[in-house]
């Protein structure tokens, strides 16, 4: 099992509970996608998972990865550092150094496995390069090597991120908001790599998304959230109008408005988006 959580509850100081009694299984090779209105705890929950944020104390709470616990009753494990080399998170806003060549940003996925002095000297030998490289390649944007990180487009910049991930190695991959500030056409380009990592490399795909009609068409399992509880998972197929208006409220009816996806449904088919690797979809 890829993911298993359970029992997470989560209060901030201010007394809020951001999560409430969460329990989650997520096999290997799934790609499954968190929505639910902002402030439904789905950032919270990816960051939990990532080891970045502590449940709360002696709360009986589990998060696994892989087998391994990443933290217990709200105590992350004292090896979370080697947990978290499996597991590569792409942020929002890229998390990227703009002054430092794409390449260079990809390769900072290898440090946790490098020695303390080549990581601060920046020593990458031929091997690694060549990896980043073909990294960069599968993404589309191989081209961008040697630009500055801040010369990139949002979406160029998303997918260096996500070439990050897969120079790491990380067999899970949790994406907070990938394409939120993206224009559509990023946006899908963006999504059509994360579909293919997870299908040609059987890597997990957890990604949070407020876009609806994105998650039901590329991801066949959706976890809904409201106020830190899950309120619904299952089949894409099966999120009907009726549960996005109990996740979203009046809200929903944007979604719902002009949205093919959200009344007939139709389900993601790669090979109708492009063959190949994904370099393609660039």
């Amino acid at each position: 099992m890829a993911l298993n959580i359970t029992k997470l509850n989560k209060h901030f100081a201010n007394g809020k509970q951001a999560l409430c009694d969460i329990n989650i299984h997520i096999d290997d090779g799934e790609m499954v996608a968190l929505i639910g209105a902002s402030g439904s705890g789905k950032s919270t929950l990816l960051r939990m998972v990532a080891g970045l944020l502590e449940a709360d104390k002696d709360s009986g709470s589990l998060i696994e990865v892989n087998g391994l616990c990443v933290q217990r009753s709200g105590r992350i494990s004292s090896d979370v550092r080697g947990i978290r080399s499996q597991v590569g998170f792409v942020f929002q806003q890229f998390n990227l150094v703009d002054r430092l060549p794409v390449l260079i940003n990809v390769l900072v996925g290898r440090l946790h496995d490098m020695s303390w002095l080549r990581g601060v000297l920046g020593w990458f030998n031929t091997h690694e390069r060549s990896k980043a490289l073909e990294a960069l390649d599968r993404v589309g944007i191989v081209d961008c090597h040697s630009q500055r990180a801040s010369t990139l487009s949002g979406g160029q910049q998303q997918r260096a991120a996500i070439a990050r991930t897969l120079v790491q190695g990380a067999q899970l991959v949790l994406a907070d908001e990938p394409i939120a500030s993206l224009d559509p056409e990023s946006s899908r380009k963006v999504m059509e790599i994360l579909s293919t990592i997870q299908r040609e490399d059987n890597r997990t795909v957890v990604v949070s998304l407020h876009q609806v009609d994105m998650a039901i068409r590329f991801c066949p399992r959706i976890i809904g959230l409201k106020q830190g509880k899950v309120v619904f998972d299952g089949p894409s197929s099966q999120l009907t109008p009726e549960l996005l208006r109990q996740l979203y409220g009046m809200q929903a009816d944007e979604f719902l408005s002009g949205s093919e996806l959200l009344t007939s449904k139709p389900k993601y088919n790669p090979t109708l988006a492009w063959t190949g690797s994904i370099s393609q979809a660039a």
